[in-house]
Formats: C-alpha cells, structure tokens, sequence
C-alpha cells in the first residue's frame, strides 16, 4: 500500500465539477462557431443584395441621363436642319 494519496482521493470536491465544466466548455465553443458561421453567412447575404441595389441604381441612373440624349420622333422628322449638312 503506498502513503501517497491518489489523485481522485486528492480533490474529491472538483471530481463532481469536471463534466458540467466539460460540457459547458465545449457548448460555449459550439455557440461561438455557430454565431460566427451565422454571421459570415449575414455578410454575404448582405453583400448579394447590395450588389443587386447598387445594380438597380446603375440602370435607373443610366435610364435617366442616357434617355434625355436619345433622338424623339420629332427631331427625326424635322425638316429644317438647324445650319448641319446644308447640302
């Protein structure tokens, strides 16, 4: 028999304490992973749908500026020629 005590017999207070510990430890690494998984995700989502806006923008912005500079009927069918190609 040794006079040493063994390392159970040494703190039988902590003993009952190792698995809610464990258990707790690792579930709270899960919600980290978890939280920034959801986040990441958020990130991209948030970035798709940007793209899609800022795409809109563009074609509203080109629809009002360009449309302005595009010929009506009327200016093809005028018949006086404002000083161009006087032939």
């Amino acid at each position: 028999m040794s006079n040493h005590p063994s390392h159970s017999s040494r703190f039988p207070r902590f003993r009952r304490f190792w698995k809610p510990a464990l258990a707790t430890g690792a579930g709270g690494s899960t919600l980290v992973i978890w939280f920034e998984e959801i986040a990441a995700f958020a990130t991209e989502i948030i970035g798709v749908l940007l793209v899609a806006i800022l795409g809109g923008l563009i074609c509203l912005f080109d629809h009002f500026v360009f449309k302005s500079r595009m010929p009506r009927r009327e200016d093809l069918h005028d018949t006086t020629n404002k000083g161009k190609n006087n032939l």
